[in-house]
């Protein structure tokens, strides 16, 4: 039996503002750092030490796990960054408040740019200064892999090749692996491997700071989940 855990980041500047993040890089908020101590606390706790990491580029997610690990004895273990486990991005919404952004949008349409499975918010252009190819960490990104949106399913492919080429590997070769990464990143993980239809991913919801535990067999098919 294999473990698989799925640990959102804590709290951010931004989700304590209420403001669409994206692929914006911005820092733990004072609670979310709390957040990922008590992660920490509740894997050690339960007897699980992880042997191998992944996170994203974004540093909300690798502080999360830096601090879990530390709490836990662990930040000897390897870790593996990967670009394809940031969040969903959120176009031109990023850094916009997502209520004046209901005001002047309307509720459902928001919702839907929130919770549709192929609903795109609306797009960027490469010269605003949010675009991410002006960020060095993805230099080497081509203009097709660096998106101006993306819906859920958008999400989904490009978590789809980190989860093939780099984490089903290192659970071949590791009892216990430990994502830290994103609501929809992870959500996307959720879908795939618990074969959930676009309809019932929206229903689902990963919390801040809160491990998801997922017990593998030797093919990888989830036997059992459940949240520390």
């Amino acid at each position: 039996m294999r473990r698989l855990i799925l640990l959102r980041h804590g709290q951010s500047e931004w989700n304590l503002e209420n403001r669409f993040t994206g692929w914006t890089d911005v820092e733990l908020s004072e609670h979310g750092r709390e957040e990922a101590r008590e992660a920490g606390k509740k894997l050690l706790a339960a007897g699980i030490r992880p042997e191998c990491c992944f996170t994203s580029y974004l540093r909300r997610a690798i502080h999360t796990l830096q601090i879990a690990l530390e709490v836990m004895e662990q930040d000897w273990v390897p870790v593996i960054k990967d670009w394809h486990l940031n969040e969903r991005h959120y176009g031109a919404l990023q850094g916009l408040n997502k209520t004046d952004t209901a005001n002047k949008f309307g509720t459902e349409q928001v919702h839907e740019w929130r919770r549709g499975f192929d609903e795109k918010p609306p797009m960027l252009t490469r010269d605003d200064p949010r675009w991410p190819g002006n960020d060095p960490r993805y230099k080497n990104l081509t203009d097709d892999e660096i998106p101006l949106s993306e819906s859920l399913h958008d999400t989904i492919a490009r978590v789809r090749c980190s989860w093939e080429e780099l984490i089903v590997p290192a659970l071949h070769q590791y009892e216990t692996v430990l994502i830290a990464a994103h609501g929809n990143s992870l959500r996307a993980l959720v879908m795939m491997l618990g074969h959930l239809s676009p309809e019932e991913i929206t229903q689902v919801e990963i919390p801040t700071g809160s491990p998801l535990v997922l017990e593998l067999d030797d093919r990888i098919a989830v036997r059992s989940r459940h949240y520390l």
